[in-house]
């Protein structure tokens, strides 16, 4: 980690997604295209949760993100509506932007905070083709990147034949396919990944993955998924808003955001910004004011060597991420 100190704002050359001039922040729709997320303080972001204020609100921040330089968005068929919000935006704006979508999980809360369970899982082939042309028609495209939603070891997705046969023609086609990951396996998942061979040919070229300084231990395999020319985007730079002024957040972090006049998360996203594999760091921000502070990670240089004492065991990590309570 203490080898990279790098201005944040500083284009990589793999950084396949990003358009030209534009800075290496993208922005996340998990918590603008439904009403429940596990971001700490979500409910308070988001007053009205009918569906046409969610679909105002969230295209408010895309002005906000596209305003400001960002021309990468994130989305997935489980985000809610986020994939019909950032489509039918882009189409009213007539705006020209890298999109990312996922498969794999399904949207089962029925637009409820409280429902027992938000989404479900599903690695099989008869997602991933139900999936797509839902995608396709919400976003009016083809998404630039494609990713498995969180691919682990255990669903078995990375040894389905048919599955990845299908994602090698939709790479074939033109399309960015990969993976995101989660868990504390994740490492395990990227190495696997980068094995991964349909009639000889590597299919997948993204992957999306959490790294930030509570959670460090993916990073050597996003490095080395980076060497082999994949592009690296990352997620969760803020912990779920752990990283923020609405967590507890380590005191060397609020000190060093105290030195630099910032709020501790623009530390947090320019530690990972720091990281000469990070292609595109997403900003999860669901207000103005959190993108607003998210963005000055952009102006700041920091050694994330400086923050090496704050990292957790990752299972003690995710552990304590499963534990947030959607709101």
């Amino acid at each position: 980690m203490g080898q990279a100190r790098h201005n944040a704002g500083m284009p990589h050359p793999a950084s396949h997604l990003l358009m030209p001039g534009a800075p290496r922040l993208g922005l996340g729709l998990a918590a603008l295209g439904r009403p429940g997320y596990l971001n700490v303080g979500h409910a308070a972001d988001l007053p009205d949760t009918s569906l046409e204020a969610m679909n105002a609100h969230a295209w408010t921040m895309l002005d906000d993100a596209w305003a400001a330089g960002l021309r990468y968005f994130d989305a997935a068929r489980s985000y809610g509506l986020a994939e019909e919000f950032l489509g039918s935006w882009l189409r009213e704006r007539g705006h020209v932007a890298r999109v990312g979508s996922k498969w794999g999980y399904t949207y089962v809360a029925g637009w409820r905070t409280d429902a027992d369970v938000h989404e479900v899982k599903s690695h099989d082939r008869a997602t991933l083709d139900r999936q797509w042309p839902q995608t396709l028609a919400a976003l009016g495209r083809a998404p630039d990147a494609y990713l498995i939603h969180s691919a682990t070891l255990e669903t078995g997705v990375l040894e389905d034949a048919s599955v990845l046969s299908r994602l090698a023609e939709l790479a074939a086609s033109g399309v960015r396919v990969g993976l995101s990951t989660s868990g504390p396996r994740q490492a395990d998942t990227v190495r696997r990944a980068l094995d991964v061979r349909v009639d000889g040919a590597a299919p997948f070229s993204v992957v999306q993955a959490t790294w930030n300084v509570l959670e460090p231990s993916a990073g050597a395999a996003l490095a080395e998924a980076h060497a082999a020319g994949w592009t690296v985007v990352v997620k969760e730079g803020v912990a779920n808003g752990r990283l923020t002024g609405r967590g507890h957040v380590p005191p060397a972090l609020a000190a060093a955001a105290y030195e630099r006049d910032v709020t501790p998360d623009a530390v947090a996203l320019a530690a990972v910004l720091a990281q000469p594999w990070a292609d595109v760091v997403l900003s999860g921000a669901t207000t103005p004011d959190q993108l607003a502070q998210n963005l000055a990670a952009l102006r700041l240089t920091v050694d994330p060597a400086e923050f090496a004492a704050l990292a957790r065991t990752p299972d003690g990590y995710w552990q304590e991420r499963a534990a947030l309570p959607w709101t």
